[in-house]
């Protein structure tokens, strides 16, 4: 990811994501809601991954698709981050940095959203929810996948 001029600021943000033909689908099903992962068609692997890449980092095939994932993780770690001095970081300070396990087996990074740090435990049911990325030259539509406790 890189930043984007923040609308009549020259304010560089550093949380919105460089957008092309590969990651658009990604970006559009975030927006709509829903997060995608990929899927390795390949006989013998079918394996999935996350960050979105065009081959498979398992087996290397070109054979991938972009597939719906259900949404269901469980925490693996995270960290408390207390300064950020990256535009728009140091406003939501402090947050969340979290990698999370998917039902469907990748990792992914993310930040977790609705609980206090105390009450966050290694291997806990987490949920993805949606963040719209506010307004400013570039974020319009833009819209991260996060996780917060599921229930």
């Amino acid at each position: 990811m890189t930043g984007g001029a923040a609308k009549g600021t020259g304010a560089v943000r550093f949380d919105l994501p460089e957008t092309d033909a590969f990651t658009r689908p990604y970006w559009e099903a975030a927006a709509a809601g829903r997060l995608l992962l990929r899927r390795c068609r390949a006989e013998g692997c079918g394996a999935a991954h996350h960050y979105p890449r065009e081959f498979c980092p398992y087996c290397w095939s070109e054979d991938v698709v972009w597939e719906r994932a259900g949404g269901r993780a469980t925490l693996y770690t995270w960290s408390v981050v207390h300064r950020n001095d990256l535009p728009p970081f140091g406003e939501r300070v402090p947050y969340v940095a979290a990698v999370v396990d998917l039902a469907e087996g990748p990792r992914m990074m993310t930040e977790i959203v609705g609980c206090p740090e105390p009450a966050l435990r290694i291997g806990m049911a987490l949920r993805v929810a949606f963040r719209d990325a506010g307004a400013g030259e570039g974020a319009e539509g833009v819209v991260v996948p996060v996780f917060r406790p599921e229930g």
